[in-house]
């Protein structure tokens, strides 16, 4: 029988809606997970999503002072390499640097997932790289470009995972900020549905940390006159 998570899950506050404040702040979730070391390292596998987008926006001068959870602040200012599992993963043909990081942290997440026995984080992955890569082969087709060069980790993606709609959602947006929205609206829908509320799991567990993330991000878009990472997939 797998382990139970009574204690942690019950003690974690409810989750509001997208631009609500989360009841708990992301570092005091990671401290709690972090009780055991299987719940703490899949926390800190969906909250290193966070630190690299936060790591993306402070290369590109759209934030000033990066507050990371799993990396530290040195490796987010890219002042020090990335940990060993995020080392890039180079291939020929690839056209945007940063999706070499992207890649391995997919990888990482994956392997992590297979080694915990979590299903919802193994499927996360499958979902989230079939929607990055359909996300990014849409712009590059607007752009008459070939998106093979903008793809990551295919052997990834979950080829079943509904995402038609919800690109059409985000290509359809007026605005990038907008066209997030709509992406991170269908996550949180995904992993709804997934999440095994009251099973006390780890694949609970998980999924409390994605939505978290989310609303995180967006509590820190609502304070930011230019958003971080408002146009990209990720």
């Amino acid at each position: 029988m797998s382990r139970r998570y009574y204690f942690l899950l019950s003690f974690l506050p409810g989750l509001g809606e997208l631009g609500a404040r989360p009841g708990i702040e992301p570092s005091a979730f990671r401290a709690a997970a972090w009780e055991d070391d299987r719940a703490g390292e899949i926390a800190d596998s969906v909250l290193l999503e966070r630190d690299l987008l936060a790591r993306e926006g402070f290369l590109a001068g759209e934030i000033e002072d990066p507050e990371p959870l799993v990396l530290s602040v040195e490796q987010v200012r890219g002042e020090q390499p990335l940990p060993d599992a995020l080392a890039g993963v180079e291939r020929p043909g690839r056209r945007v640097a940063a999706d070499a990081v992207w890649e391995a942290y997919y990888r990482h997440v994956a392997r992590t997932a297979r080694r915990t026995g979590c299903e919802f984080l193994r499927s996360c992955v499958g979902f989230e790289v079939a929607l990055r890569n359909a996300v990014a082969a849409e712009r590059a087709r607007t752009l008459e470009l070939d998106p093979s060069g903008y793809l990551v980790a295919e052997d990834l993606a979950d080829e079943d995972a509904p995402v038609g709609g919800i690109v059409a959602a985000w290509a359809s947006a007026p605005d990038p900020l907008r066209g997030l929205r709509a992406l991170d609206e269908a996550r949180r829908e995904w992993a709804a549905t997934r999440s095994r509320y009251f099973s006390f799991t780890l694949d609970e567990l998980a999924a409390y940390a994605r939505n978290l993330v989310l609303l995180d991000r967006w509590r820190r878009l609502a304070g930011e006159e230019r958003p971080s990472g408002s146009g990209r997939a990720a």
